[in-house]
């Protein structure tokens, strides 16, 4: 290679400093490799595909729930650009750097399967521009105009114009039909895939399952006078306030703890008992129903109860929820009470065998030591797999969540 070449390659590279590619190259290169990596080390970056990456183990794929980056709509890193929905939670799939997302490869409503191509991604510099500032209402109303004549001052005001007479209403063609209100319009939404999956797994539980329902009722009183007791000390030392539901919890584990076939689980041929209380919890969502999982509630008091579930409702409120949060359980306790349900049959969480449904709070005459009292009364049930469960067991163990809850120091003092 000679001078004059040298130079050359030495000016083909050095039109792109931001490249800090070393202009030494060996004589025997040729000037050729100089513009293949001149083009290899572009400023313009290909896109990147970007696949569904792995959910869960027992989760293959996802449903497109929403777009929040459009197609040429730059994303800083870590930004979300599409949040997936699975038949257990959310998912939120992240820019994996700056840049520009260029293309959907699917759309809102779509299923995408694990590995399957998302979006195509650019990686590159973003120019980030703060949000306008909120537009400020105008409470007053504009001035009055420079150019408008102001009104001149009269000695008295002038006398007011005579009424004109009222003229009689039209009468109506006794042809004409009265106006239709209301609407008859119809409007076909898809299934979301949490849904599909729990209309899927209740019914695979009422086909296996030999469900059977037992209830009883529950004087609140005592828990009342309890919780109205302590709730303003136990929120400040715990930082959690004092609910229903964690006396709920600890009496259920304490009715486990007596009566372990409720724990059990048919697998086979078999029958698996469980030493352990893994309670879930039915929490709401705007999507649906989710059941995480208090692990060890046998080991928990009730300050760890109150916090863990207060984490949840937390995480439910936002769609925080992970998969990891609601695997396992080994009995479930849901309270339909807070949305006022009076009575009802819950319908058991495969593959569990129980689960205990809490009710309204309701005044009712009850009878107190032979007088009639007015008392706050709830209505519980327990539906049970009865291929595994017997009806004395099952009435056993509701009655005792029943004493549990009339006699809370008894929970305290483990009798």
């Amino acid at each position: 290679m000679g001078i004059g070449q040298r130079q050359l390659v030495t000016r083909s590279l050095s039109v792109q400093p931001q490249t800090q590619f070393n202009t030494f190259v060996p004589q025997n290169w040729g000037l050729g490799f100089a513009f293949s990596m001149k083009r290899f080390y572009s400023t313009s970056a290909a896109p990147k595909v970007v696949p569904v990456p792995p959910l869960a183990d027992s989760i293959t794929e996802g449903r497109i729930l929403e777009w929040k980056k459009k197609e040429g709509e730059q994303a800083l890193l870590d930004q979300i650009v599409v949040i997936l929905e699975t038949d257990k939670v959310r998912f939120e799939i992240r820019a994996p750097s700056n840049g520009t997302v260029t293309k959907h490869l699917a759309a809102e409503g779509d299923d995408v399967a694990v590995g399957q191509g998302l979006f195509e991604f650019t990686a590159g510099e973003v120019s980030v521009q703060a949000p306008p500032p909120p537009k400020q209402a105008q409470a007053q109303a504009p001035p009055p105009s420079a150019e408008a004549p102001a009104p001149k001052k009269a000695d008295a005001p002038p006398p007011p114009p005579p009424k004109a007479a009222p003229q009689p209403a039209a009468p109506a063609p006794a042809s004409q039909a009265p106006a239709q209100t209301g609407s008859r319009d119809e409007k076909r939404v898809k299934m979301t895939k949490m849904r599909e999956r729990i209309a899927q797994r209740l019914k695979d539980s009422q086909n296996t399952a030999a469900m059977l329902t037992t209830f009883n009722e529950i004087d609140m009183h005592n828990i009342i006078e309890l919780r109205n007791k302590y709730k303003d000390v136990f929120e400040k030392k715990h930082g959690a306030k004092l609910g229903f539901m964690s006396a709920f919890v600890r009496a259920a584990s304490i009715a486990l703890r007596e009566h372990p076939v409720v724990n059990a689980v048919i697998d086979g041929e078999h029958v698996i008992y469980r030493d352990y209380h893994d309670i879930s919890v039915a929490v709401s969502t705007p999507t649906g129903l989710v059941v995480p999982v208090l692990r060890n509630v046998e080991k928990m008091s009730f300050a760890d109860i109150e916090k863990a579930i207060n984490d949840y409702a937390i995480k439910a409120r936002d769609n925080k929820i992970a998969v990891e949060d609601m695997a396992g359980g080994t009995f479930t306790i849901s309270n339909g009470g807070v949305y006022g349900s009076l009575f009802g049959t819950p319908i058991i969480n495969p593959p569990q065998s129980a689960i205990l449904g809490m009710h309204a709070i309701n005044k009712r005459a009850h009878v107190v030591k032979d007088e009639i009292k007015i008392r706050p009364i709830m209505f519980v049930a327990l539906t049970y797999d009865h291929r595994l469960i017997d009806g004395r067991d099952a009435v056993l163990f509701l009655k005792k969540i029943k004493s549990c809850i009339e006699e809370p120091d008894s929970m305290l003092l483990d009798v």
